[in-house]
């Protein structure tokens, strides 16, 4: 069998598929190659071909270091496929672009920090495959724990050179039961670290004191010039301070004046000389760390005691110093030592020896501080030159007599802190007789400095490190937090700190706590606090019955976080109205547990209630009846400090009733015709809230008892009795004949209960009605039939009256008579003229008139003309003949 169809993936990562003879079943067959492996299958096809073979199809694959799938479709001619063969290819990853190595803190003698960088999009691997050099073996690895390009290898050997470091992507895929691996080129620069060596182990110092003589003739004539310099020299090498890792020095053979040395081996190298000269000045008089230079008080002393004036002090003899050691725990390459030693913390000698020498012995021809430390370095190989972590740091003293004062290494134990006052407290610890007994520093450093902006720090006079050699600790703050550390001293040496003791001084507390309340449901506190304090915050409490757990307990409400202001108030809200409550504030300061002030510093309250609201009122039979409510459904008066309700309702007269907290409804007499303002009022023992006021009108009550108290023939008189509130009445009396048109009266208003109504007929029946109206509202009207009286004659009236009728008639017909008779009397007067008159005495006595007449009426008409009177009593139908 000839081979099948031919896959590969170029460098350019394109996957190029070859159709092959064998794969030919017919030229009539149509050839497709499907590419599976991304999202989406391609699907490509061969072009038609007859004797020789199509041209091989190119796939641009987009993902580097993924597997892909590539299938031979045979389509005959009735459209069906055909899977021919299956081949699967992996693409090659993209290559690392950068690659970084870091020490790993934690432990940097064994383990680095790995960081690579490459391209994340369309690039995929399973694996890091890490080539290096171990000194002079290759080590090669696959690793896959990487985080966003970083991993820690922790199992380096130290002081080792690895050097030509790469890092290549793997990509790996298994497809029936075989497995396919791609590794990615080495684009980034090869890369080299050496780890931290291990420290020397056991290093000791001894001094040991060096015979006058055998100096003097080791070293010849001993003169002070010897050690002298020039001056411009001293300033420079005082200016000058080591500080750092120190640099690699080449070698020298040259010896320093103040230091002669030899170690145990023949091959070891050293620093250039120091200029140093043999009674170097004092530090400058401003330094103040305790660490820094010798006492002056200690070398006056030690001058005292030598019998010479301090302007010429003794001359110093040399000692012989001895430093061992003992190499590094295994395995750590190394090659070599590096000695440091430091003297007056100003001035160094670095010396290198090395691998085979673990001691290291010198001549110090100068008193003072001195330093020492021993590291291991390594340099074999191509890495930079690396030195390990100082293990142990040797101090002693050498005085100007010659006494050697070694290292403290004690500590001061069971160091404890007593606060005296709020100002004051007293440090107290143990230490062995040989370490000096009171000799010692006590170092105090605020805490609360270090917890506050600068801008809002109380308290400053310990913000920065302070020294002293007494115990007694003074101008401590209330409220602030210290730390206190004791040094054991002895000459210029320091031991080590003691542990940190922490204390905290209580604070003074808050004053003048009062209470402004905002309603039945919020308060506002209001405090001032002392100007000499520092505190955390204050811590704003409640104590109350909470009715959803039944109990009663201090609770946290707020914190406020301290400040510079002497003023502080909070709004405390959502409080239970018509509740007790107490309210404390404390101030609360650093400190484990935390220290507070003062739980006196309370206040009591009950709030007040809430505004009852009236829900309903009804008017019945003069009784009105009032319905309220309290809060909301859920209100529970059982624990509640309300008292009771109290019901106003104010009109022409005020009206009050009590009703106990329990009951929510109340019934109130009141006049009627009058309006009404009610509220309800809710009472505790502090406060009150009353209810929005509800208007109340109520109608005029009718008259009662209405009476007819007096009757005439044209009048009556009614009473009756004024029920609630009127402002005036309104009578109004018709007649009760029916079926006849009478006039109506007219209303008479009045303002009292008795009113008489005139103007009546006698005898006559009326309906009467009085009407009660009060605020502009009538009442319903009370009725009553009242009767005037008949008409009763007396008879000496009567006589009277006929009689004046009668005159009245008498008077009339004379007038009508001589209206009559003057008329006639002119008409005649014409006729007749005068002269005729008749003669009354002949009438009389033929009998023609009355004798009675004669001295009347005809004594009269014989003084008139004949014509005339005859005339008129013809008028009269009287003959007067």
């Amino acid at each position: 069998n000839t081979e099948p169809f031919q896959v590969t993936v170029r460098e350019d990562n394109c996957i190029i598929v070859s159709l092959e003879a064998s794969d030919v079943v017919s030229l009539s067959s149509v050839y497709v190659v499907k590419i599976a492996g991304e999202s989406k299958n391609y699907f490509f096809q061969f072009e038609e071909f007859n004797s020789t073979l199509p041209a091989p199809v190119v796939f641009n694959a987009k993902y580097h270091g993924l597997y892909y799938i590539v299938t031979l479709l045979v389509v005959n001619s009735n459209m069906v496929s055909k899977s021919a063969r299956s081949i699967t290819v992996l693409t090659k990853p993209l290559p690392v672009s950068n690659v970084s190595i870091y020490d790993y803190k934690p432990s940097p003698e064994t383990g680095v920090l790995f960081e690579i960088q490459y391209p994340e999009k369309y690039n995929v691997f399973t694996r890091v495959n890490i080539s290096y050099w171990e000194g002079k073996d290759y080590r090669t690895m696959l690793y896959k724990d990487f985080f966003k390009g970083k991993t820690v290898f922790n199992h380096w050997l130290p002081g080792i050179c690895y050097s030509n470091i790469t890092f290549q992507l793997v990509s790996e895929a298994t497809f029936n039961k075989s497995t396919l691996v791609e590794y990615s080129g080495v684009q980034h620069e090869p890369k080299k670290h050496r780890t931290v060596p291990y420290p020397p182990r056991n290093i000791s110092v001894q001094i040991i004191p060096i015979n006058r003589n055998n100096w003097e003739e080791h070293s010849g004539n001993f003169a002070e010039e010897s050690f002298m310099g020039p001056q411009e020299i001293i300033r420079k090498e005082k200016l000058s301070h080591y500080s750092g890792n120190p640099p690699e020095i080449p070698a020298a053979n040259t010896s320093a004046t103040w230091l002669d040395y030899r170690s145990n081996s023949t091959e070891y190298e050293t620093t250039s000389q120091p200029f140093w000269w043999s009674n170097e000045a004092e530090s400058s008089e401003g330094e103040e760390e305790f660490v820094n230079a010798v006492s002056s008080a200690y070398e006056a002393n030690d001058a005292n005691k030598s019998g010479r004036p301090t302007s010429e002090p003794p001359p110093f003899l040399p000692v012989q110093m001895v430093l061992t050691w003992l190499p590094p725990k295994p395995p750590t390459a190394f090659d070599g030592f590096h000695i440091n030693i430091e003297r007056e913390e100003n001035s160094v000698e670095f010396l290198t020896v090395s691998e085979d020498t673990h001691k290291f012995v010198a001549e110090l021809k100068e008193p003072g501080k001195y330093k020492l430390s021993v590291t291991t370095f390594s340099s074999s190989g191509s890495c930079e030159v690396r030195g390990s972590q100082s293990a142990k740091t040797l101090s002693f003293y050498i005085s100007p007599t010659g006494e050697w004062m070694e290292e403290l290494t004690e500590k001061p134990q069971h160091v404890t802190v007593t606060v005296l006052s709020s100002t004051t407290a007293l440090t107290s610890w143990t230490a062995s007789h040989e370490s000096g007994g009171n000799n010692t520093i006590v170092s105090v450093l605020s805490l609360t400095c270090q917890k506050q902006k600068e801008s809002q720090r109380l308290e400053k006079h310990y913000c920065t490190e302070v020294n002293s050699s007494s115990s007694l600790i003074e101008n401590l703050v209330p409220g602030a937090q210290y730390q206190v550390v004791v040094y054991l001293r002895k000459g210029p040496l320091v031991g080590p700190p003691s542990d940190p003791i922490t204390f905290s001084i209580v604070p003074t507390g808050i004053k003048d706590l009062t209470l402004y309340p905002l309603g039945p449901t919020a308060v506002v506190l209001s405090w001032n606090r002392p100007f000499l304090g520092v505190f955390r915050k204050y811590v704003v409490e409640m104590f109350y019955f909470n009715p959803s757990t039944m109990t009663s307990e201090w609770t946290t409400y707020y914190e406020i976080a301290a400040t510079v202001s002497l003023t502080a108030s909070v709004r405390i809200a959502n409080l239970l109205p018509a509740w007790y409550y107490n309210f404390r504030v404390t101030m609360v300061t650093w400190g484990d547990p935390e220290l507070s002030c003062c739980d006196s510093s309370t206040i009591s309250f009950i709030t007040a209630p809430v505004a009852p609201e009236i829900t309903s009122t009804e008017y019945y039979n003069h009784l009105l009846y009032v319905t309220w409510t309290y809060g909301g459904d859920g209100t529970d008066l059982s624990h509640s400090r309300m008292l009771h309700w109290m019901v106003i309702a104010e009109g022409k007269k005020k009206i009050k009733k009590s009703v106990t907290r329990n009951v929510m409804t109340a019934v109130l007499n009141l006049p009627p015709g009058d309006i009404y303002n009610l509220s309800v009022i809710a009472c505790t023992e502090r406060g009150s809230n009353t209810s929005l006021p509800q208007l109340v009108k109520l109608e005029p009550a009718p008259p009662k008892s209405l009476f007819a108290v007096n009757k005439t023939q044209t009048s009556v008189t009614l009473l009756w009795v004024e029920e609630g509130v009127a402002d005036f009445f309104e009578v109004y009396c018709q007649q009760a004949v029916s079926g006849q048109e009478t006039k109506a009266q007219e209303p008479v208003t009045v303002s009292s209960h008795v009113v008489t109504i005139s103007s009546l007929s006698p005898a006559t029946s009326y309906n009467c009605s009085v009407t009660t109206f009060s605020h502009n509202s009538p009442s319903i009207p009370t009725f009553i039939v009242v009767s005037t009286m008949v008409t009763e004659m007396n008879p000496n009236v009567v006589v009277i009256s006929v009689l004046a009728i009668l005159s009245i008639l008498l008077i009339g017909l004379l007038l009508v008579t001589l209206i009559v008779l003057r008329r006639k009397h002119l008409q005649m007067a014409r006729e007749c003229g005068a002269g005729t008159f008749v003669n009354f005495a002949s009438l009389e006595r033929d009998g023609k008139l009355p004798y009675n007449w004669r001295r009347s009426v005809f004594a009269f008409l014989t003084l008139l003309p004949s014509c005339l009177w005859t005339d008129y009593l013809l008028a009269f139908y009287i003959n007067p003949w």
